[in-house]
């Protein structure tokens, strides 16, 4: 089969692709190859890149570029010692070759020597025409081994080569963000926002700044700036809507959420906060639609079905609450928060049994909060297993030293076990912290008040 040589580059993918629809072998020159192969590895085609470069090499067997993506295509496999002797071959023919040393870095990189990569890319800076790209690769490097601060500064430098590039930007916020350097963020965008006015990302990311230092009037003007830079950007109004709500401000915030339906696909956050600006408007029918809107936009938002669940416990519609909660458990039955919302309402069903488990399924999937282990201990109490509530208030104080309600708790359990040495330890930790507490005691074990030991410990911490 002929094919027309064109220099173009759709021409040539669509010929490469028709040639292997056909299983006839064309003729494509280097340069075509390059442009076929960095075409389909930008675009994550990995299958179709190995057939280009195979063929590339079986006809250009001498192109150092062509090798070049050839040993790209290996470090991606993961065949790092073939690559590494390709390109130590391609060293000695071009010694200055700066991606030569960018793909040695990679493998280092991905063998998680991050320190030999950085040397590495430092000797591809000096031979380099494209600065951006190395900083931008020293950069992640940095992020690597948590150097934010080396990071940054390497980031900072791709954004002056290229201030269009907001991936740089984004992460040299990142690196503000987990160095906890917020006002030296706002500092960086004010400086970057002189030479760029209109960037709406830079406006963006200054309202986030001072979204979290609660400065929210500033927070807002940020984001009315990013939406005059760009008024389809979804993101600044979603971000507005939420610095509106907690100015209380709820119709205004309203309006912005509303305005991104209309500018892009529905999302799950724009419903739930819609909802939660309604139920604080005191319109109860709006928010529960938007609630579930959310839950049926995103299934997986454990956030939408909480909202649904709260709002049936505030109007005290307990079954119902519990009907969503367990519609909540069938979809992730592995999240903690539900497991937690779902003992609650069970036992204000007084359903212990039920509720027990789902206090130990909560601390099983990883909730430690001080609630949970002692919800769940006085349901252990309530069905007589005392055995039970020591395990449980025991493994709860490797959490909560000093948790004086536990203490007291373990302190009755002990003493209802019989075993009074342990009892009055923790009963003495207990009144020595707060002996107002005491009267959990009174409350869940009024027996021990007879007690005369009990009641000369109380006495003397009195």
């Amino acid at each position: 089969m002929e094919f027309n040589l064109n220099s173009d580059d759709e021409l040539s993918i669509e010929k490469f692709e028709l040639m292997l629809k056909t299983n006839e072998v064309g003729f494509f020159d280097s340069d075509e190859f390059e442009q076929i192969i960095e075409y389909y590895l930008e675009n994550g085609k990995m299958a179709l890149a190995r057939k280009a470069i195979h063929l590339a090499m079986n006809q250009h067997p001498t192109s150092v570029n062509l090798k070049l993506f050839h040993a790209e295509m290996l470090v991606f496999d993961d065949k790092f010692e073939l690559a590494h002797d390709m390109l130590d071959n391609l060293h000695e023919l071009q010694p200055n070759n700066s991606e030569i040393y960018i793909q040695k870095a990679n493998i280092f990189s991905k063998t998680e020597q991050h320190e030999k990569a950085i040397e590495l890319l430092n000797k591809a800076l000096e031979l380099t025409d494209d600065k951006a790209d190395v900083y931008n690769l020293m950069g992640m490097e940095f992020l690597f081994i948590e150097d934010y601060s080396n990071a940054k500064v390497n980031f900072m430098q791709c954004l002056e080569i290229d201030d269009t590039d907001y991936s740089a930007l984004y992460n040299i916020i990142y690196c503000f963000d987990f160095l906890q350097e917020n006002q030296q963020a706002i500092d960086f965008l004010n400086m970057f926002l002189n030479n760029n006015p209109y960037s709406e990302v830079a406006w963006h990311q200054v309202g986030k700044q001072y979204f979290d230092l609660k400065m929210y009037e500033k927070s807002l003007s940020a984001f009315e700036f990013a939406i005059i830079s760009d008024d389809h950007f979804v993101g600044a109004y979603l971000e507005k809507g939420k610095v509106l709500e907690k100015l209380g401000r709820y119709n205004e915030a309203i309006e912005n959420y509303q305005i991104t339906l209309k500018l892009d696909d529905p999302t799950s956050f724009a419903y739930l906060r819609l909802g939660k600006c309604y139920y604080k408007l005191g319109n109860n029918e709006l928010a529960l639609k938007f609630f579930k809107k959310t839950i049926n936009e995103d299934p997986l938002l454990d956030k939408g079905w909480i909202a649904i669940v709260d709002y049936y416990s505030k109007t005290l519609n307990y079954p119902k609450a519990l009907t969503y909660i367990e519609k909540a458990i069938e979809v992730d039955g592995e999240n903690a928060l539900f497991w937690t919302r779902y003992a609650h309402l069970i036992r204000r069903l007084n359903f212990f049994e039920e509720a027990e488990h789902g206090y130990r399924k909560a601390i099983e999937l990883g909730n430690y909060e001080e609630k949970t282990w002692l919800c769940r201990s006085d349901i252990l109490l309530a069905l007589g297993e005392t055995e039970a509530v020591i395990s449980n208030l025991n493994h709860g104080l490797e959490f909560y030293p000093q948790q004086v309600e536990m203490e007291y708790r373990i302190a009755g359990a002990y003493y209802r076990m019989n075993e009074n040495v342990k009892a009055r330890f923790h009963l003495q930790n207990a009144l020595k912290t707060d002996p107002e507490f005491v009267i959990i005691l009174e409350e869940l074990f009024p027996e021990l008040m007879k007690e005369k030991e009990v009641k000369d410990l109380i006495a003397r911490y009195s």
